[in-house]
C-alpha cells in the first residue's frame, strides 16, 4: 500500500500513521524525519538542505521533493509506504505525480478546529519522535517516554493561539491538496473520534479494500 495521510495539526494522523505502519508492515515517516535523516547521512541533497536550515531559511520545494523522491525509491519502500506531511501544497502534489509514484489512497482525518485546540493542549512529545496525550494516549509513567525513557515536554506550538494560526495555514495551504486528490478519486475521509481506538477502527474499515 502506498498511502498519503493528511489532517490538520493535532488531528491524530501521526498516531494513526504508526498504527497503519505496524499493521501493514510498511514504513511511516514524516517529511521532517526524511529531511533530518538525509542531512545526518550527508547525502548530496541532505547537505544542501542543511545549508538552508543552518541559515534559518525554509528548505526550497525542489530540495524537499528531491529528498522525498530518493526516499520513495529506496529499498525501504519497496513494499509500500506512508507519507505524513507531504505533499503540503498542490505544487508538491503535482511534483509527486510527475515522479510516476503510484498512490493507492489519500487518507484525510477530519476533526473540528475547536476539538483540535483542546486536544493539543494535552499533547506531550519526546526528542526521540514519540508523541503522547494526557487523556488519549498517556505514557505508562507520567512525563516519561515509553520508548526511550527520556522526559516528555510540551511544544511551544501547542499553545492555543499558535494552534489557531497553524489551523488557518492548514486550511489555506493544504486543503487544496485534498481537492487535488478528490478529483483523482483517491481521497478517503475519516472523521476523527474522541477515542484513539475508535478512530483506528474507522481508518481500518476505510482502508480495507485499498491496494487489494
Amino acid at each position: 500500500m502506498n498511502l498519503i495521510i493528511m489532517g490538520a495539526p493535532g488531528a491524530g494522523k501521526g498516531t494513526q500513521s504508526e498504527m497503519i505502519s505496524a499493521r501493514e508492515k510498511i514504513p511511516a515517516i514524516s517529511t521532517g524525519q526524511i529531511l533530518r535523516e538525509a542531512m545526518k547521512a550527508g547525502t548530496e541533497l541532505g547537505a544542501v538542505a542543511k545549508s538552508y536550515v543552518e541559515r534559518g531559511d525554509l528548505v526550497p520545494d525542489e530540495i524537499v521533493i528531491g529528498i522525498v523522491r530518493d526516499y520513495l525509491m529506496s529499498e525501504e519502500c519497496k513494499n509500500g509506504f506512508i507519507l505524513d506531511g507531504f505533499p503540503r501544497s498542490t505544487a508538491q502534489a503535482e511534483a509527486l505525480e510527475k515522479m510516476g509514484v503510484k498512490i493507492d489512497a489519500v487518507l484525510s482525518i477530519e476533526v473540528d478546529d475547536e476539538r483540535i485546540i483542546r486536544r493539543m493542549g494535552g499533547r506531550r512529545v519526546c526528542e526521540c519522535g514519540a508523541s503522547y496525550h494526557t487523556d488519549y494516549l498517556p505514557p505508562k509513567v507520567d512525563g516519561i517516554c515509553d520508548k526511550c525513557g527520556k522526559s516528555l515536554y510540551v511544544r511551544a506550538d501547542d499553545k492555543p493561539e499558535t494552534v489557531r494560526n497553524r489551523l488557518v495555514n492548514y486550511h489555506n495551504q493544504t486543503e487544496p491538496v485534498l481537492n487535488f486528490y478528490r478529483e483523482r478519486g483517491l481521497l478517503v475521509t475519516v472523521v476523527g473520534q474522541e477515542k484513539v481506538e475508535d478512530t483506528t477502527e474507522c481508518v481500518r474499515k476505510a482502508l480495507a479494500s485499498v491496494g487489494k
